[in-house]
């Protein structure tokens, strides 16, 4: 298993985290604007979206192209979304896309 994109990874985290946490971290949060709010909290769905459509639509070639994908996050996907919007939890809508990948994976699918 290659691990050189391990130290990009924790740079990413440790850059990425303060505007994540904030919500979390800064006392008196609620007397932001609500412009500032809203952005605040929706930013973790727009990284979750973001990554999501990179991996569900794009695959690296062996030759330095990349294309477009049809494998089980197609179907991942949508039921995350779709749970999600249904019972307003992000948590069962990306368990349960987390089961999907798991299961298509062990099938030979993902």
């Amino acid at each position: 298993m290659a691990t050189d994109l391990v130290p990009l990874a924790v740079l990413m985290w440790a850059v990425t985290y303060p505007s994540r946490a904030i919500g979390l971290l800064a006392p008196g949060i609620e007397r932001l604007p609500r412009p500032a709010l809203a952005y605040l909290r929706l930013v973790g769905p727009a990284v979750l979206a973001a990554l999501a459509a990179v991996n569900t639509l794009t695959v690296s070639r062996p030759d330095g192209t990349a294309g477009i994908q049809v494998g089980i996050a197609w179907l991942a996907v949508p039921v995350c979304i779709g749970l999600v919007r249904w019972r307003r939890s992000l948590f069962l809508g990306l368990v349960a896309a987390v089961a999907i990948a798991i299961a298509g994976r062990a099938v030979g699918t993902g």
